[in-house]
């Protein structure tokens, strides 16, 4: 059933604002703690205060349900009313579905023709015609919390990640912890498969034509154009009674190989998926990132341990990696690159220490530098001249008590264009969703809880903060375009639209209901 409110927006709130945000990797600590418990010596060797090694490093986004957009819509699960709303572009009408029970994800399909919840609550995929908002329900295996979706959007996959926070549910019967739900979006059928232990993550190739699930000890190879669909299971460890964790996989870009990063490991395992061969290829010590470069021709682990970048040519994995050595006074375990590759900007979201690196690659420089508390993310906006790194509440183990930001969350502005002057904020919560305007010129972010929208601005570091009537959920820009928007807590739905060129807010009340355009 399709309750609808086809009236335009009318005017609310006026305010202003200005403000910043990026490209993104990150932690996902609830309490800002680090995630061993403990923090580190400061002395850069990545050993615990406690005596055990630092933990692995944590790239978690903070969200744990982005909207999704096409060219003429956005769509946004609400969880807690079993709806997706849709939002028109550029008219603003704001029409809402009703899903499955209790959605926690939503992609749409990369022609735009359909969008696609998980709901959490009764085990089910819907699929949602775009234009007319027809919903059809597939049922998936019980106990899943995850879904990704392929390039062209044919199909969703479906698993649980141990890594989510989530309290544990001791109603039913037996549980595995071992399977995924593959969808096909278009024939709206399910083909529930065996993968191995403990799926953490699922890619796809660049033509849609396969998925590779990686779980602790197997890779998962799918067909997906295969009349029948059933996973082909590659080891990819030889210890067969403790091997260590795959926690990373990545696609070359043709599809033919898959590099696979294992915490504690001196090696990468290389798989020829087409011939279904195993191997490795060196990368120092404890390889704690994995990442594609921007050219799309090579990909960087960081060696945390023995404080090096192996940069390999992806034409070629096995031949001689570079490799770049990084400050051995230092615990750095991410990286994160700039749009047009020119630059990285290194971090440890585990080792507690109030610092970062910048990497030069025509250079091969690296500097370090100082912030004013530990890493729990960072990113680049979208033109990579800012970056912004967001700091738990969490102290680590260098901050002085006397400073503004002790025991306090925060966001640090870093302007990347000229000698890398920060602004940091103070905030009063935890930050939980960003977005950036089409021409990268804007960030927006809310925390949790507090009425406000935060605008960033990223050439002149500055922000300004709009006041919402409730409590913000999602935040998103429109398609191509400098308008934000909020979801926000309200019973019967609230949405709001911040223009940052008129520093105009409209806000919609009570659309599930057709009713409550508030002026």
């Amino acid at each position: 059933m399709t309750r609808q409110l086809l009236a335009l927006l009318a005017l609310a709130t006026t305010v202003a604002c200005s403000a910043d945000m990026s490209l993104y990797k990150g932690a996902d600590d609830s309490d800002g703690s680090w995630a061993d418990g403990g923090s580190t010596d400061g002395q850069g060797d990545g050993a615990a205060a406690d005596g055990g090694a630092t933990a692995p490093e944590d790239e978690d986004s903070f969200f744990s349900l982005a909207p999704a957009a096409t060219t003429a819509y956005v769509f946004v699960a609400n969880p807690d009313r079993d709806t997706v709303t849709r939002v028109a572009v550029p008219s603003l009408a704001v029409i809402t579905t009703e899903v499955g029970d209790h959605p926690i994800a939503v992609a749409t399909t990369s022609d735009y023709t359909k969008a696609v919840t998980f709901n959490e609550g009764d085990d089910s995929v819907s699929v949602i015609d775009a234009e007319t908002l027809a919903v059809s329900d597939v049922a998936v295996r019980a106990n899943m919390n995850a879904m990704a979706m392929s390039p062209d959007g044919r199909f969703v996959i479906c698993w649980h990640d141990q890594d989510v926070d989530e309290e544990e549910s001791s109603e039913g019967g037996a549980q595995s912890f071992n399977e995924v739900s593959v969808v096909d979006t278009e024939a709206l059928t399910h083909a529930p498969l065996v993968v191995g232990f403990n799926p953490r993550a699922v890619q796809f190739s660049a033509d849609s034509s396969l998925a590779v699930v990686v779980s602790d000890a197997y890779l998962a190879v799918v067909d997906l154009s295969a009349e029948e669909l059933s996973p082909e299971r590659i080891a990819v460890s030889d210890d067969l009674v403790d091997p260590p964790e795959a926690e990373e996989v990545l696609l070359t870009p043709d599809g033919r190989f898959a590099f696979v990063r294992q915490f504690g490991a001196t090696e990468l395992v290389v798989v020829d998926l087409a011939e279904q061969v195993v191997d490795h290829v060196a990368v120092g010590s404890n390889p704690t990132d994995l990442d594609l470069l921007p050219d799309g021709q090579r990909a960087v682990a960081v060696a945390r341990d023995s404080h090096e970048l192996w940069i390999y040519d992806l034409a070629d994995p096995f031949a001689d990696a570079q490799v770049v050595d990084m400050p051995d006074t230092e615990t750095l375990g991410s990286v994160l690159m700039s749009p047009d590759g020119s630059r990285g900007l290194l971090y440890s979201t585990a080792s507690g220490v109030s610092h970062y690196a910048s990497w030069e690659l025509e250079s091969d420089e690296i500097t370090v530098r100082a912030l004013v508390k530990p890493v729990q993310s960072m990113g680049i906006s979208p033109t990579g001249e800012t970056a912004l790194v967001f700091h738990p509440k969490d102290n680590g183990v260098d901050v002085d008590p006397t400073s503004p930001f002790y025991d306090q969350w925060a966001l640090s502005m870093i302007d990347l264009t000229d000698d890398f002057f920060s602004n940091p904020l103070r905030l009063p919560a935890e930050p939980s969703g960003y977005a950036n305007s089409a021409d990268g010129n804007q960030g927006f972010f809310i925390m949790e809880e507090v009425p406000y929208l935060e605008v960033l601005h990223y050439e002149s570091l500055l922000y300004d903060e709009i006041e919402l009537a409730s409590a913000p959920i999602h935040v998103g820009v429109l398609p191509e375009s400098t308008l934000a928007w909020v979801s926000q807590d309200h019973p019967l739905g609230r949405m709001s639209f911040f223009d940052p060129a008129t520093e105009v807010l409209q806000t919609i009340t009570g659309f599930e209901l057709n009713s409550g355009i508030e002026h």
